[in-house]
């Protein structure tokens, strides 16, 4: 069997080989208009959240107080769908959840702040915990759909292109937002509306690529020879649950505590981020001659949603340009190492920046500069850290780390949102000061992490 013209185009990105190259478009196409749709609704929550006012709390502490009411939410949503999952086949699931979700959007089409309904109490903090919703049933189940579709072998050389799609369709639903919102032709009320169209052809490529298994009959299973002999080679773990097994192995409880701390640093700089944002709308504001209840709402809703539209375009154009022409390069000549501690170098000097100089413009570049490293070399680095484990370390450890961990990271930047602002009435440069201080105790930890991968990977066998 030959190589279609498609498929010799796509070999420029990774090994496509014979009757692979139109079902792998296929899901790079559905992952990209999924992720536009994504970013179509995203900005939106950033500037809902900012016209959602609450008696006593600054603008600040509703959007953290909201991101670890989302992040404990999650939570209990996860565990149901987890339950359709059980209870149906794939592709009915996808439908229907992303049918749910498309629904969804029609209601908060009509419920949102001061268009049909004036004065709905609370609105903006429930589409901020809906989107996090949207996040896991549209978004989190493409991945378990691709991860299901393709065999392990087929997986590791062709997943790398479908999330190309991902980053370049949030990339550009980011882009559509803020272009859309500047020209003035569509108005910031039919985002929404507009989000309907993306997702609904996402839900036809998905029963597309389903009616299309087997994706291939020319691939075989990997052979028993080539399995990573370090995993082979790793400890024996330690008898008892998850949380045990995390505490009792020194690996996981240094991979446990950066990832707790990466989640606490970028959190804390959303909430900067959103901080400085907001100060920066009121004063435009007051210079414009904004006036009116109104007026001032749909100015801090329309300017909040174009920045965030912007900002998030960036971020996922670098973290493209990053993902597809550094990551595994970086990997390959640096070793895991370097690649590791990217991010906390990066983190370290963008807080220094925005503790020293605490403008908009300063924030927003080192914001750019540290999303996007984590969206695309750290999600490279935190993969490949697994690698030298055994399996039942990487599926009893992964989901505690990945949930119980991250959830302390959001519960303690809320801590720190609502202790900086209620106790010590701290000013932002200070709350970066803050943050400069966390992030050298990351860098000492992920140094650390370094170590102990290089012993765990080098562990002979006993």
């Amino acid at each position: 069997m030959q190589l279609t013209r498609t498929e010799r185009l796509l070999r420029v990105f990774t090994d496509v080989r014979p009757g692979e190259g139109s079902t792998a478009l296929l899901m790079f196409a559905n992952v990209f208009l999924i992720l536009c749709a994504y970013y179509l609704v995203k900005p939106l929550r950033e500037g809902w959240i900012a016209i959602s006012g609450v008696p006593s709390l600054s603008k600040m502490e509703v959007k953290a107080y909201s991101s670890l009411a989302q992040s404990l939410l999650l939570i209990v949503v996860v565990a149901q769908y987890a339950r359709l999952v059980d209870r149906f086949p794939r592709a009915i699931v996808i439908k229907r959840a992303t049918l749910f979700c498309m629904s969804n959007l029609v209601i908060f089409w009509v419920l949102q702040p001061e268009f049909f309904l004036q004065g709905l109490p609370g609105t903006g903090v429930v589409f901020y915990l809906w989107v996090g919703m949207f996040g896991v049933f549209v978004v989190a189940q493409f991945w378990a759909f691709a991860a299901d579709l393709y065999t392990q072998e087929q997986g590791a050389r062709l997943i790398p292109l479908v999330a190309i799609g991902a980053t370049a369709g949030a990339a550009f639903g980011a882009w559509i937002t803020q272009t859309l919102i500047d020209s003035g032709l569509l108005p910031t009320e039919y985002l929404l509306l507009a989000a309907i169209v993306p997702l609904g052809a996402s839900v036809v490529l998905t029963q597309i690529a389903d009616r299309r298994m087997p994706v291939s009959t020319t691939t075989s299973k990997v052979p028993a020879a080539s399995v990573d002999e370090s995993a082979a080679n790793a400890p024996e773990p330690p008898a008892g649950g998850g949380f045990r097994l995390v505490f009792a192995h020194r690996y996981l409880l240094l991979v446990a505590l950066t990832t707790l701390l990466i989640n606490w640093v970028n959190t804390n700089g959303e909430n900067l981020l959103f901080r400085v944002v907001q100060e920066v709308l009121e004063s435009d504001a007051l210079a414009q001659g904004v006036t009116g209840d109104r007026q001032i709402l749909e100015f801090t809703r329309d300017g909040t949603t174009a920045f965030y539209g912007g900002f998030y375009f960036w971020v996922n154009t670098v973290a493209l340009l990053l993902q597809s022409l550094v990551a595994s390069r970086l990997l390959k000549y640096g070793g895991f190492g370097v690649l590791f501690l990217v991010l906390p170098v990066v983190a370290l000097a963008s807080y220094t920046a925005m503790a020293l100089v605490p403008i908009i413009a300063v924030v927003r570049l080192m914001k750019i500069a540290e999303n996007a490293t984590d969206y695309s070399l750290n999600n490279t680095a935190r993969s490949v850290l697994w690698l030298p484990l055994s399996a039942e370390l990487k599926y009893k450890g992964k989901p505690v780390i990945d949930t119980f961990f991250v959830r302390v990271g959001d519960a303690l930047a809320a801590l720190t949102v609502m202790v900086g602002v209620q106790v010590l009435a701290l000013r932002t440069a200070s709350f970066f000061a803050f943050n400069v201080a966390l992030v050298v105790i990351w860098l000492g930890v992920a140094v650390l992490v370094v170590r102990e991968y290089g012993r765990v990977a080098s562990t002979p066998a006993s």
